[in-house]
């Protein structure tokens, strides 16, 4: 299968200036889109843009007013919008429900699922409206999936984020329209770095032992490959589904797997001891 492209294609990555985002405002763009980058760090936003060949908007998820205008710009600018990703995100530090202070969990909601929901609405107003058969991509999270992922308040948003993605499939797909979920496992962003108080080659290395995927660490490039092939024609008819990229961490029992584990390991030594006698 030859590789994704998205020739001709506008698209807009919110939380574009670094992370996950700013891996996939470059894929894109490298990819032949026109790719405006939506963030608060603009500075940022701007260097990124500058380098990958994008183009820098200021927009704050958590004000909807600021969405539809910024989707409203883009399509002023361009004549269409065909993709949306609806990346922007907080991860904010209380692990447990029981310390949760509720101020922190309406932040954490305002910006990735409230946030969410704007990109999501108005980027099929303006799909819908002009017939474009786009695709809107939401980054969840393996916190969309199960407990213990994430601190609480961050596991609750991606759940509801996942519940509005299946919803507006629904919907949308009568006009055309994709709506789907990318759902990494850990990856060394600068948020989760910030979260975790260490650097990127820390952080990577203390998942690798308890990664099933063995001799390979999840990054974000990695992430930015799985919302291409959802944003491109060769997911032409994917839509209401939730690709996680965990190295099938969210598909075993960790404790099945390490008895498996045992278990192979002592069949091959008494294989490798029964052909010495």
């Amino acid at each position: 299968m030859s590789k994704p492209r998205l020739d001709g294609k506008v698209a807009i990555v919110t939380g574009g200036a670094s992370g996950i985002g700013e891996a996939a405002a470059r894929l894109f763009a490298s990819s032949g889109a026109t790719v405006v980058i939506a963030d608060v760090q603009d500075e940022l936003g701007e260097a990124v843009a500058a380098s990958a060949g994008c183009w820098y908007m200021r927009c704050d998820v958590t004000d909807e007013a600021q969405v539809e205008a910024t989707v409203g710009a883009v399509v002023a600018a361009h004549g269409r919008l065909d993709f949306m990703l609806s990346n922007a995100g907080v991860l904010l530090p209380t692990w447990s429900v029981m310390d949760m202070d509720l101020r922190e969990l309406d932040r954490v909601m305002a910006v990735n699922f409230r946030g969410a929901a704007a990109c999501v609405k108005h980027a099929a107003r303006a799909m819908v409206s002009r017939g474009t058969r786009g695709a809107i991509v939401c980054t969840a999270s393996v916190a969309s999936l199960q407990g213990g992922f994430g601190p609480a308040s961050y596991t609750a948003s991606k759940h509801a984020l996942l519940g509005l993605v299946r919803a507006a499939a629904g919907e949308l797909g009568r006009h055309g329209v994709r709506v789907n979920c990318v759902s990494p496992g850990g990856v060394a962003t600068p948020m989760s770095c910030a979260l975790m108080g260490v650097g990127p080659e820390e952080l990577e290395a203390m998942t690798v032992p308890h990664s099933v995927l063995r001799g390979k660490v999840l990054r974000a490039e990695d992430v930015a490959e799985a919302a291409l092939f959802l944003a491109s024609d060769q997911a032409a008819f994917v839509s209401g589904h939730n690709l996680v990229v965990d190295g099938a961490t969210t598909a075993v029992n960790p404790a099945v797997l390490h008895t498996v584990g045992r278990i192979s390991e002592i069949f091959l030594s008494q294989k490798e001891l029964t052909s010495r006698l």
